[in-house]
């Protein structure tokens, strides 16, 4: 891959080999789980690398440990790091296991449970900023006025070097890996699994993925050049990097196959799937992976075994409630309806019980009395029913109308 001008830093098999020992102290050899669905719907075998199941919820745990290890004695008087949330966690676990002081700076809007997670893990939180390159500029002028090692979040050769630890693992623990599937953020990730990769199986290929509202890889390639993006809101937060850095950019355009973006709603079909058929909480960040290949971003080779790595879990509740209501109305059991009757005594009752026949649950009800061309003696409802599926739904809204009932769907599944 050519990409552009940048550093000719080189991250070797013994750099990575070096970081193993302090990683292993602290992070888990996470396990490998077969995805029977994804398997399926792509005719290839698909493995799960579950760093959602790390310690602090996230790959970042091994490079932050790398890190500490690198500055060794040295580390005191701490430590001062900048992140949407993952590294702010993995850094601050690895302080306290260091015994070092952490701070972090994390963007004002940041996961309010990653930023309690920090804080639970024994650093100083500071929410400041709008974006991760706010944050790091902050982190940067902490680190000259206190005299705190600066950590940053990707564009580090010992950072790089302990995420590279996951490369070492697939190559040890699957005998026909073919491909290998990662998030891509900062870069941080997936270069050091190439370079691992490549040292030790060059033949299999190594895929990045990007939100595509936030890809800055993408762009840099199209134009020869590290290229910043805009960005915009994204569920994968945790690698909305706007732009390329010097180390990771380099590495990618010489050890990664291949680049992909994926939409939105790919990665909220993506956690569900997740959630639902492989019981595995993944955050948006760490789901791009199974978006790509549920979406045909990526065709995974015929023989042998590709690996999706599942970055992170650290998925806020309060966001992961909206994408599940979302994948139920689309799957036809959330059904959202509009209905207008007769204001008189009775008559909503009527129309419930009617729902209620159908084999419909009721979920929510509310009274629409202003802002639409009602008659006087006429009132509007909105209703939402729980069904088993499109078929079902369709059959409701039909019952509903046979009894004479001016009914429509909100959503569409039951049109």
């Amino acid at each position: 891959m050519t990409v552009g001008a940048s550093k000719p830093l080189e991250i070797g098999l013994e750099a990575i080999e070096a970081t193993r020992a302090a990683v292993q102290r602290v992070a888990l050899r996470t396990p490998l789980y077969d995805c029977r669905v994804i398997s399926e719907l792509t005719g290839s075998r698909v493995i799960l690398k579950t760093e959602n199941l790390q310690r602090t919820g996230s790959f970042k745990i091994r490079g932050a440990t790398a890190k500490l290890a690198a500055l060794g004695e040295g580390a005191w008087p701490g430590i001062v790091v900048a992140s949407a949330g993952n590294h702010a966690q993995a850094a601050a676990f690895a302080a306290r296991s260091a015994g070092v002081p952490c701070e972090v700076y994390m963007p004002a809007e940041a996961s309010i449970s990653k930023a309690d997670a920090t804080i639970g893990y024994g650093a100083s939180v500071h929410l400041e900023g709008d974006s991760l390159d706010d944050c790091v500029v902050l982190a940067e002028a902490r680190a000259l006025a206190t005299g705190l090692h600066f950590v940053h979040p990707f564009d580090d050769p010992a950072i790089v070097a302990g995420q590279g630890t996951i490369g070492l693992e697939l190559v040890e623990d699957i005998d026909d890996l073919a491909m290998v599937i990662v998030p891509l953020g900062g870069g941080g990730l997936v270069s050091g699994i190439a370079c691992a990769i490549d040292a030790l199986a060059p033949q299999v290929q190594v895929v990045a993925v990007q939100a595509a509202v936030c890809a800055p890889f993408l762009a840099s390639h199209e134009v020869a050049g590290p290229t910043a993006v805009t960005g915009g809101s994204t569920l994968a937060d945790g690698i909305a990097v706007k732009r390329p850095s010097g180390i990771t950019l380099g590495l990618i355009e010489r050890h990664v196959d291949e680049i992909v973006a994926v939409g939105e709603n790919e990665i909220a079909d993506a956690i569900v799937m997740l959630l639902m058929r492989s019981k595995l909480v993944v955050e948006g960040a760490g789901a791009v992976g199974a978006a790509a290949l549920m979406g045909g971003r990526i065709t995974p080779p015929a023989s042998g075994t590709t690996v999706v790595v599942l970055s992170g879990g650290n998925i806020d509740t309060g966001l992961l409630s909206p994408v599940i209501r979302r994948h139920e109305t689309n799957a036809g059991r959330r059904v959202v309806l509009f209905a207008r009757i007769t204001d008189r005594p009775g008559s909503l009752a009527r129309l419930l019980t009617c729902f209620g026949l159908s084999g419909a649950n009721l979920v929510t009800v509310e009274h629409l009395r202003e802002g639409y061309d009602l008659s006087v003696r006429e009132t509007a409802v909105h209703i939402v029913l729980e069904t088993r599926n499109r078929e079902h739904a369709k059959a409701v809204l039909d019952a509903a109308r046979d009894a004479g009932f001016d009914v429509r769907p909100v959503s569409h599944a039951a049109s």
